[in-house]
């Protein structure tokens, strides 16, 4: 049966999110068959109470507030509707053991560990740039809310007001290239087996890594000076990543 993911559109360059990237390349790695729902982001939270979802957190820009977020996937299989990018591939680990594991080695614990630590790693000092390009890429009903959510979370009066610039601007894009630089640390200690974080082997942690890479690739732009930039950092790592885990890159809807 035909798993339904739920998504967040963008006419412009189509797949965008890096977390729900994370479930599209779990879907497509395990081979499950599924088709995409997409649902702007005014409409997630009323959607996610008719299904039953549970919330995936607290709303920064409004304390105690519970907070849905994509993405979700329903499973007509089970009947199971399940929201958060980490459950959902323990959800599809459970239920479809048959297909290529997202944990291998029965590395759940350590998976969830690094995806804390790289989530940290690659947030820092990025959200400055990335926030303002990604308003640009969003469908109209979903940019005036993530302008006015997100500009109460950073205290601005609109996103693009994030962006820095001159002097500032350098500084900021040189600590996020250092928090690259530590997530290179972490693959380059299996460089002599494979190109994953595991060596050979690809787990949840690379699809999660490369989400958020194809991420700033698509929405700063192929031929983005931002996206130039990362392409080229340590050693040209980050393009290969992607060139490597392109075929499950697709959105086989």
């Amino acid at each position: 049966m035909t798993i339904t993911f739920y998504d967040i559109p963008s006419d412009r360059v189509g797949a965008w999110s890096s977390n729900t990237w994370k479930t599209r390349f779990c879907l497509n790695y395990k081979g499950i068959p599924y088709k995409t729902v997409w649902v702007e982001y005014p409409d997630v939270e009323e959607l996610s109470k008719k299904l039953g979802l549970k919330p995936t957190g607290k709303a920064f820009w409004d304390a105690g507030k519970d907070y849905y977020s994509l993405p979700a996937i329903h499973d007509p299989s089970t009947g199971e509707y399940v929201s958060d990018s980490f459950k959902i591939a323990e959800y599809l680990e459970k239920q479809y053991p048959d297909a290529p594991s997202l944990f291998p080695n029965n590395g759940t614990g350590l998976q969830a560990a690094v995806t804390d630590e790289d989530i940290v790693a690659l947030s820092a000092n990025l959200w400055s740039f990335i926030l303002p390009a990604v308003f640009e890429i969003l469908n109209p009903r979903s940019r005036e809310y993530f302008d006015r959510t997100r500009s109460m979370i950073f205290k601005v009066d609109k996103i693009t007001d994030l962006v820095p610039t001159a002097d500032k601007a350098v500084e900021e894009w040189a600590k996020f290239k250092a928090s690259l630089d530590k997530v290179d640390g972490w693959y380059a200690k299996t460089d002599d087996k494979g190109p994953f974080i595991l060596g050979d082997t690809i787990s949840f942690s690379d699809l999660n890594i490369a989400s958020w890479i194809l991420w700033m690739k698509i929405v700063f732009g192929e031929n983005s000076k931002e996206w130039k930039d990362i392409a080229s950092w340590n050693g040209g790592r980050w393009s290969k990543l992607l060139a490597d885990l392109d075929k499950y890159a697709q959105k086989r809807d």
